[in-house]
């Protein structure tokens, strides 16, 4: 285990001796247990770095099992903390940012239900005194108030807790909240209660009812009730926004079978599997990593990551998905990629990043909820002064009862968290169709696209070309053309060079090393073989180095007509023949191109090939606009030329050369099955990579927008028409004010249709 320790700066950087991955004091992976800082590894290794011990230790059983969870703020994600808590500026419960794999309980939930059951008699028993008229009079005489005190009190001071203390945060750090109005509307309404029953007699005639000091004991205990039962339907409601995640988290097997170098095999847990590692994963097992097949064959379900229903044939040099079932036969596979670097543990961290972005509109949300607590504040105290300087006798009791109403009918909770429910459970659902949205600005932009730029290979097609023709110039020989070209196409990734590396291999073709590698990205590669410059791409790079390649275009135009990608080699400046691959048209894509077109989609396809391969394959597929030879350079500015149009446009692509093009679009779409280059450029991934992914993300966007718009215009509508009901405004006309308690139940209301409007969406497939 390497480690360091700079002096100058205080900062320990450590390398985790299991994943290689690196961990600092400035890893967000920390928390604090008896007065020891641990970091913890990103890539979630069991190890983790004790500060001042400077090493490694293992977790301690008697450790909390959350203490060193992050948790944020599903209003404010930018809020983040470790260990559970409240949120300084909404007061609203933290939620764990990545969900635990077992169900871990809620403490909030669990303290709510404690005091909420724990009370509720009591609260039935003040609210059926005070609303009992006369019949407790001659039971109770003028001790009536004081049972009701009695009852009441440990209703607000103990049940009622939380609200205090959020109520009392949100004055301390000046973020007023739903909260302040909780706790200053169920505070005044008690105290004004407490000093009525203790000192009658100071309050003038304005205040008395039937010549009493009126008491509402039971407003504020049934208003903590109230809210209390609240919490505790939206908390549970909210904790299923999460099952997504802990969906995709079991996905992933606890162990795996590794094979020692002696050929014995062992079953470790997962964290201890290195990269190199020969594991076995028999028929009915988990692919337990990344890796690729070494020996065997079997057909592979990855329908849990990519929405595929049909298994997958693997055989040797196939890649196998950490997580994907083996369904049948054997297989001896090499991991390559673990902990954070597998595909599983990308998408889970992609979804949750996604689920805690902010979507655009939320920020018209945030402007509003901004002031609306100021707002409300000044509504009731305008409430309070209005009714009792110029309302029925009794004025002030009136006034009292009206500001209490609209401070706690006015909870901005349900505004809050229109967007921030929709995106979570949208998100999650799209995941599970092997759909990833970066963030929540993706979903809401992906619905306003007009036109779909597409590159071909990898794209439209299979991706994995097949070796179709090779013709010789003249000296040398067409075997020793595919010779040269495979040598120089060992340092590509790209799938036409892997088509000819592999011809060259099948034919036994003694292959040379390569030096000077250049991959000239979207025109072909350069590099030196056998002390000779050595070029393989489109006539673009022919005509960069000064080649000419004219002679050989009938035989490349009669290759290009049947849809073929035509490569020339050019060896010492001179031309030395053409190689050709055939890529076919993915089934999907008619279909999928077809639904795009549907919904109202324009199509482009844009090729590094030349035009008559272009020409080809748009005319098979019917797409009206296509661009053949484009560079990075060109798709970037083709996209930029539609934008420049009006078009809202997204871009489809899977290699490096589509980068550019991809960060440039409004959506770019990176295909699952493309490089990783490519995927961190875009704002949408399809795991399958299919094309018809695009249509299902596009209803997807159309739904989650809808339903944001749903819960904002409920937010809206619910706080427009409840204020001005609970500040009185129908009195004059119907003689009816609206409780307190009714107000309180309201408020609870509000939220929870919120939250379960937006888990609607996990019934769109």
């Amino acid at each position: 285990m390497e480690h360091q320790h700079r002096t100058e700066d205080s900062q320990v950087s450590l390398t985790d001796p299991v994943c290689g991955m690196k961990v600092s004091e400035q890893s967000t992976h920390q928390y604090q247990f008896e007065d020891t800082t641990y970091y913890f590894c990103s890539a979630g290794c069991q190890g983790k770095f004790r500060a001042d011990a400077h090493k490694y230790l293992h977790p301690a059983p008697s450790e909390p099992a959350l203490a060193g969870a992050q948790y944020s703020c599903p209003m404010h994600p930018e809020v983040l903390q470790t260990g559970p808590g409240s949120c300084p500026k909404c007061g609203m419960a933290l939620e764990p940012v990545m969900p635990s794999l077992e169900e871990q309980g809620n403490p909030e939930l669990d303290d709510f239900r404690r005091r909420f059951w724990w009370t509720l008699p009591l609260t039935v028993l003040v609210a059926v005194i005070a609303m009992s008229g006369g019949v407790f009079d001659s039971l109770l005489g003028e001790a009536r108030d004081w049972v009701e005190f009695a009852l009441a009190t440990p209703v607000v001071l103990w049940a009622g807790l939380p609200f205090f203390q959020r109520w009392a945060q949100s004055i301390k750090n000046r973020q007023p909240n739903m909260w302040t109005l909780i706790g200053t509307g169920t505070g005044a309404a008690w105290l004004y209660s407490v000093f009525a029953t203790a000192a009658p007699g100071s309050f003038p005639d304005s205040f008395r009812v039937a010549g009493q000091v009126a008491v509402y004991f039971e407003a504020s205990a049934v208003i903590i009730s109230l809210t209390l039962l609240g919490q505790i339907f939206e908390l549970r409601a909210r904790s299923e926004t999460g099952a997504a995640i802990r969906a995709l988290l079991g996905l992933a097997p606890k162990t795996a079978r590794r094979i020692g170098e002696d050929g014995t095999e062992e079953d470790i847990p997962l964290t201890h599997v290195h990269p190199g590692d020969r594991l076995r994963v028999r028929p009915g097992e988990k692919v337990p990593v990344d890796g690729v097949v070494l020996d065997g064959g079997s057909a592979v379900d990855e329908s849990m990551l990519t929405g595929e229903p049909m298994p997958v044939s693997k055989g040797p040099g196939d890649a196998l998905i950490g997580a994907s079932l083996n369904t049948s036969g054997a297989l001896v596979m090499r991991a390559e990629k673990v902990g954070s670097a597998t595909v599983l543990a990308q998408i889970v961290q992609l979804v949750t990043n996604a689920q805690r972005s902010k979507a655009p509109m939320q920020r018209m949300a945030d402007q509003v909820a901004g002031y609306f607590v100021i707002i409300v504040i000044s509504i009731a105290v305008l409430t309070f002064l209005l009714w009792g300087l110029f309302g029925p006798e009794p004025s002030w009791v009136f006034g009292m009862i009206n500001a209490v109403a609209v401070l706690i009918i006015a909870c901005p909770c349900a505004l809050g968290l229109a967007t921030p429910m929709s995106v979570m459970v949208a998100t999650g659902n799209a995941a599970a169709q092997g759909i990833l949205f970066r963030d929540a600005a993706a979903i809401e932009h992906l619905r306003q696209v007009d036109t779909l730029v597409v590159d071909k290979t990898g794209t439209l097609t299979e991706g994995k070309p097949a070796f179709s023709a090779v013709i010789s110039a003249g000296e040398p020989g067409a075997d020793e053309v595919l010779r040269i070209a495979a040598s120089l196409d060992q340092g590509s990734e790209h799938p036409l060079a892997q088509a000819i590396v592999a011809e060259a291999r099948r034919r036994q073709l003694p292959l040379a090393a390569v030096v000077d590698f250049e991959s000239a990205s979207g025109i072909g590669v350069r590099g030196v073989v056998a002390e000779e410059a050595v070029a393989l791409g489109n006539t673009a790079l022919m005509d960069e180095l000064g080649v000419d390649w004219h002679g050989m275009l009938s035989d490349a135009e009669k290759l290009r007509a049947t849809g073929a990608s035509v490569m020339y080699l050019a060896v010492g400046g001179r031309l030395a023949g053409l190689l050709a691959v055939a890529d076919p048209v993915k089934a999907s894509t008619p279909e999928a191109l077809a639904t795009l077109r549907n919904s109202g989609l324009h199509i482009v396809m844009a090729t590094g090939d030349g035009l008559t391969t272009a020409k080809a394959v748009a005319g098979e597929l019917g797409i009206d606009e296509f661009h053949g030879e484009v560079r990075p350079a060109d798709k970037d500015e083709l996209v930029a030329a539609l934008q420049a149009r009006g078009h809202r446009v997204a871009m489809a692509g899977d290699g490096i050369n589509d980068a550019p093009a991809l960060a440039r679009a409004d959506v770019g779409i990176a295909m699952g099955t493309g490089t990783d280059v490519a995927m961190s450029s875009a704002q949408l991934t399809l795991v399958k990579g299919d094309l018809r992914g695009i249509a299902a993300a596009r209803e997807i966007s159309v739904d989650t927008v809808r339903n944001m718009r749903q819960n904002l215009l409920f937010a809206f509508f619910y706080n427009g028409l409840g204020i001005p009901l609970a500040a009185g405004v129908l009195y004059p006309f119907t003689g009816l004010l609206l409780s307190p308690m009714i107000a309180a139940a309201a408020m609870s209301m509000s939220s929870l249709s919120v939250v379960a409007n937006a888990l609607r969406l996990r019934r769109r497939r």
